[in-house]
């Protein structure tokens, strides 16, 4: 050391707020050039933490964006499937001779299956570590599409089902992990982007299921013809889902060998002995400002999910054969939610504001979803298609900033659990409204449904404006609980 008052220089900001570094004695910048086509950094670090001498060294790979890249391909296979069945409901309907609400179900699945099976899921991931739950996640996903192909008769609607729900338990093994992958392949500047781009690849898939089904599987009256239709549709997922199972056995790595922050030098640190996922759960459930954002999350996530489910029908009810058109509308949907998901990837990177990005973006959904539920009926699908757009750009877009913002609000408890918490109150509330604003539909019209997803989001933006902020504002931070930004 140069002195005993010389204080520690920072390194791009990443031990800037860790609470786990106890007692910095000096850092010094080794290396930034590139030492292989792989790296894009290298430094090394020298600390003192409880009292050892450790040299740490922390590097970037260029694979870091193939690995995030991949998982968001397998995540768009699979989000692709949630919809598929539901954006051409009717359709569905006549083929397998079920009711509408039998057909919902088909998307509802995916909620219902991941409330029981989160918690074993979250805790194999933070046992078995990310290369264990993307097979286990590609092999599910790829069995389930080659079930349905084998399930294109109107008896076998069973079958189709049971296709469905293997995807469906796909899905547990897919949700709760950009933020996993974020923190343990990205630096501490690029974690939020990352995020982003994880969850990207899910919204992707969902746009996809909203335009392609139309367009491959057209309402023709002939049943021999539309049986065709609806296994082409299911043979070119299936070929996809095994291509990207076989990239997952064949190239994804569990971790860089070296850590790309300090944070994840020192999570390497602590042996499994002493972690608890029973006891993080716990920390996690005393976490009152965490407790309000998985409320918070679960309400705006949830209403994005009874829309999504309930397209088809809200479309078709004020402009009928309009399938195709409807498809197009849920693509604008989610294509508005990806640019709104990215700008808030980099904005958070950029000023950490997590707490007035969180609340600019729920009032803003809760404002989207009010015109659009007063413009639907105007008989104006351009119309439709604009407030659907501000809708999505701020209703999806809401989905990596919440993770994000649970991330900061547990750390250092594992991102996988936080992520499956606020995945499991979405699934719930996702479930409840798409039921509810069904029936409403069905006896009122689509516009006491959509004002009933607009009263829960009204109450999500007065709880995270009043309650979960004040409540941060005036609570003292205890190093110990993370390191959540002072910026707003």
């Amino acid at each position: 050391m140069s002195g005993e008052n010389e204080k520690p220089s920072l390194v791009y900001g990443e031990i800037k707020d860790n609470p786990n570094v106890l007692d910095l004695e000096k850092i010094t910048i080794m290396k930034s050039a590139v030492d292989s086509e792989d790296v894009r950094m290298e430094h090394k670090i020298r600390l003192n933490q409880n009292g050892d001498d450790t040299n740490q060294t922390i590097k970037l790979y260029k694979r870091r964006w193939f690995i995030v890249l991949l998982f968001s391909s397998y995540s768009l296979c699979n989000s692709f499937q949630w919809i598929q069945y539901g954006i051409i409901n009717n359709i569905f309907m006549r083929f397998y001779g079920v009711e509408s609400f039998t057909i919902d179900w088909m998307s509802m699945i995916y909620m219902l299956t991941y409330i029981p099976f989160i918690f074993p899921v979250t805790w194999l991931l933070d046992k078995k570590g990310l290369r264990v739950i993307a097979l286990v996640a590609t092999a599910m996903n790829c069995a389930g599409t080659w079930i349905k192909v084998t399930s294109v008769r109107p008896n076998l609607f069973a079958v189709t089902m049971l296709g469905q729900f293997c995807c469906s338990l796909a899905q547990v093994f897919i949700l709760g992990m950009p933020s996993k992958i974020a923190s343990v392949w990205f630096g501490s500047e690029e974690v939020s982007t990352a995020c982003s781009i994880g969850v990207f690849g899910n919204q992707l898939g969902i746009a996809i299921g909203f335009l392609v089904p139309p367009i491959l599987v057209p309402n023709v009256e002939d049943m021999d013809q539309l049986a065709y239709h609806i296994s082409i549709m299911f043979y070119i997922t299936a070929g996809v889902a095994t291509l990207l199972f076989l990239l997952v056995v064949m190239v994804f790595q569990e971790r860089p060998e070296l850590p790309p922050t300090q944070a994840q030098a020192t999570a390497r640190c602590i042996s499994p002995e002493q972690y608890s996922y029973t006891a993080s759960i716990l920390r996690l459930l005393r976490n009152k400002p965490f407790l309000l954002l998985i409320l918070t999350y679960g309400l705006n996530v949830g209403c994005f999910y009874a829309v999504g489910t309930l397209l088809n029908r809200m479309i078709i009810e004020h402009y009928p054969g309009e399938e195709l058109n409807a498809g197009r509308i849920g693509l604008t949907i989610i294509i508005a939610g990806m640019v709104g998901s990215l700008i808030c990837g980099i904005w958070l990177d950029r000023t950490k504001t997590y707490k007035q990005t969180t609340l600019t973006v729920y009032i803003m959904s809760f404002v989207g979803m009010l015109v659009y539920a007063f413009t639907l009926s105007l008989g104006h699908l351009w119309v439709v298609f604009l407030t659907a757009g501000a809708l999505g750009f701020f209703m999806t877009g809401y989905l990596p900033l919440g993770f994000e913002f649970g991330v900061e609000l547990t750390y250092p408890e594992c991102e996988g659990t936080s992520s499956g918490l606020l995945n499991c109150s979405a699934q719930v509330f996702g479930i409840m409204f798409t039921i509810c604003q069904g029936k409403i539909i069905d006896n009122y019209g689509t516009l006491a449904g959509n004002i009933f997803l607009c009263v829960f989001l009204f109450i999500g933006s007065v709880l995270t404006g009043k309650d979960l902020f004040l409540m941060f504002t005036n609570m003292t931070i205890d190093p110990k609980l993370g390191p959540l930004d002072t910026k707003g």
